[in-house]
């Protein structure tokens, strides 16, 4: 029932911008807990690696006096990564394609990460 409900918030979401391409709701210790990514993706491996740079981004937003970590942001040559926290105990991580309109997907992530944490 739990995974039905998160799966389907990462539907919503993917549903409301075609620059998104993927999302998934990894544990913070890196579980996949739901996720709707392209075939051939492996989920273990982008749940670690979104559990390991949440993580680092934390550590680094604190030691550099940033504050709290809101989100971390990857770029390169096909698209853009994004993670943040749903909840305390979760992330939620988006892939979407090099041409999307950020601010966009930016608000339609947060409200997502706020539907996932309830959930969570």
């Amino acid at each position: 029932m739990r995974a039905e409900m998160l799966t389907s918030i990462l539907s919503d979401l993917n549903g409301s911008s075609a620059d998104i391409e993927a999302s998934a709701v990894v544990s913070t210790d890196g579980l996949m807990m739901a996720a709707l990514l392209p075939g051939g993706m492996d989920e273990d491996r982008v749940g670690a690696m979104s559990a390991a740079l949440l993580s680092l981004g934390d550590r680094t937003a604190r030691e550099l006096a940033r504050g709290t970590l809101e989100q971390v942001l990857i770029k390169g040559n096909n698209g853009y990564i994004l993670m943040t926290y749903a909840g305390t105990d979760a992330v939620l991580t988006v892939m979407a394609k090099s041409q999307a309109k950020l601010g966009l997907i930016f608000l339609d992530v947060k409200r997502a990460a706020e539907s996932l944490s309830k959930v969570i």
